[in-house]
């Protein structure tokens, strides 16, 4: 028995989900960059601090925003998912 092609829901699915991943990722390097960088500044080294500001609103600030609306988005999908099906039990 052969597995049939993933459909494209499945496939758009499987690109949201990885760009997700790599987008959790891309905030803990943020965090981590962040705090490396102010403890770099309190020893009197300014680059890393001056890359992170930099890099602050075009990179960090949309990925936060992608990671809270994703994480919205996924609570609210949640709750009306179970309404529905409780509704659908009446």
């Amino acid at each position: 028995m052969t597995d049939a092609p993933p459909d494209l829901g499945q496939r758009i699915k499987g690109w949201i989900d990885t760009l997700l991943v790599i987008d959790v990722f891309v905030v803990i390097a943020g965090a981590v960059w962040f705090g490396v960088a102010v403890l770099c500044h309190s020893r009197g080294i300014e680059a890393p601090l001056d890359w992170f500001q930099r890099l602050w609103e075009p990179l960090f600030t949309p990925a936060i925003g992608l990671l809270m609306g994703a994480a919205i988005l996924s609570g609210v999908l949640g709750w009306l998912l179970k309404w529905w099906r409780a509704r659908a039990q009446r």
